[in-house]
């Protein structure tokens, strides 16, 4: 029998004793940073990129369709062309530095704005993801919203700026106003991180367009004839089937807004629905007491007022949240759109500022009353209506910032372009229409 050195073992089994648990715990630590890891999900790819084609769908016919309608008929080409032509221009500039700015980690500054180191996207590689989808995918939902929300702007100054000053103005606007505020929200900025609510883009996209809206207006003046001459929209049924598929088109907004095919995701989908019909029927309810018809166009509008309300809220609230913030944005929007525009003078063509800047205002802070932890599943109270009244106070301190920098931002953008290639047609183009004047193509 061999000689068993009694102390060796002793030594031997201790060593093991206190190794085995440290290898234990590197081997499980490395199993769980492994388990932890982002991974592809084919389920939310493919989910995203439908919602991505949908949000597209809504510039390109949705509102390109809602605002050539609406205007007068010989400026229905002018108007398409200009949500067609930003559907070009703004994927080439989020692709060059839209993205980098508004997504990239600006180091030092990243409370205020990104970097440029993705200038081209030069490091997005194919196998790179943000969360379980490819940031191809995630890059592409967010360009659509930089399309759309430049040409949302669109319908405020409508019949009266050069195409070449206002293609110049959109890629200013894109790169100085778009791209920070979107940062601060989305992208790891301020607003965010101090805990302003923002799902789908109530201030990034509604609130910021409707403002730079109702500033170009002033800063334009209004339509030649406006007050005097009947300016009514040349075609109600296109208006009402760019509403339609904008309608459709929100469910990849908002739904979309989630990056994933989960629970959370129907219920943004279902409580869109929700607050866009409460909204249209508002709109109609009020609009037939005060003039005692219900139109078409009014309808379609309350339906986008809606949409417009529920964005910032449709990752947080419950369907009852989204119907009293459907009726809340019907009716604000409706007296907005009409009453206070009337009051004040000035001409906000297709009511960009009293549907967009007011029902995002009444959704962002809405959100605060009746965003809930029961859909978002956060420990902590979320909203008022959670008993969280600080919330709605985070949501006035977002919509306040959005206003006072896009507001004056804007201003200063419009001045320099001006000052560089004037911003208004001439009286005699303005008068004969835009179409021919500046496109040479009229509809027959």
């Amino acid at each position: 029998m061999p000689n068993l050195d009694t102390g060796s073992l002793i030594r031997k089994v201790a060593i093991g004793a206190a190794v085995v648990p440290f290898a234990w715990a590197a081997t499980a630590g490395a199993a769980f940073a492994q388990e932890e890891a982002p991974t592809l999900s084919a389920g939310d790819t493919a989910w995203m990129i439908v919602a991505t084609a949908l949000v597209l769908m809504m510039t390109i016919p949705g509102l390109a369709l809602f605002y050539g309608g609406m205007v007068r008929k010989k400026n229905v080409v002018a108007m398409t062309a200009q949500n067609f032509v930003l559907a070009a221009l703004m994927s080439i500039v989020w692709v060059a530095v839209g993205y980098s700015l508004a997504f990239g980690d600006g180091g030092s500054m990243n409370a205020w704005i990104g970097n440029l180191d993705n200038f081209f996207l030069a490091n997005l590689s194919v196998d790179a993801l943000s969360g379980t989808i490819p940031e191809s995918v995630f890059m592409t939902f967010q360009m659509t919203f930089a399309i759309i929300t430049p040409a949302l702007i669109t319908g405020a100054y409508a019949d009266r700026m050069k195409f070449s000053s206002m293609l110049v103005f959109m890629v200013l606007w894109s790169i100085f106003i778009y791209a920070p505020v979107c940062h601060w929200v989305w992208g790891g900025g301020f607003l965010g991180s101090d805990g302003v609510l923002d799902f789908a883009g109530g201030t990034v996209v509604h609130i910021n367009a409707g403002i730079a809206g109702l500033v170009a207006v002033l800063v334009l003046g209004p339509r030649k004839g406006f007050g005097t001459e009947n300016m009514a929209p040349h075609n109600v049924v296109l208006t009402m089937i760019g509403a339609a598929m904008l309608w459709v088109g929100w469910f990849g907004f908002n739904a979309g807004s989630q990056l994933a095919a989960d629970g959370r995701a129907g219920m943004a989908m279902a409580v869109t629905q929700v607050a866009a019909a409460a909204a249209a029927l508002a709109w109609m309810a009020i609009e037939w007491f005060v003039h005692k018809k219900p139109t078409l166009l009014g309808l379609a509008t309350g339906a986008v007022a809606g949409l417009v309300a529920i964005t910032p809220a449709a990752g947080f609230v419950n369907p009852l949240g989204a119907f009293w913030i459907g009726i809340a944005s019907g009716l604000i929007c409706f007296i907005a759109s009409t009453s206070m525009k009337k009051a004040l003078g000035y001409d906000d063509a297709l009511d960009v500022f009293g549907v967009h800047a007011v029902g995002g205002i009444v959704g962002a802070i809405l959100t605060g009353v009746f965003a809930t932890a029961a859909i978002t599943g956060a420990d902590a109270p979320l909203g008022a209506i959670d008993g969280n009244w600080a919330q709605v106070w985070l949501q006035v301190k977002g919509v306040l910032v959005t206003i006072v920098y896009c507001g004056i931002g804007t201003f200063i953008l419009l001045m320099l372009t001006k000052l560089i290639m004037g911003l208004r047609v001439t009286p005699q183009e303005e008068v004969e229409g835009l179409d021919i004047s500046l496109h040479g193509e009229t509809v027959h």
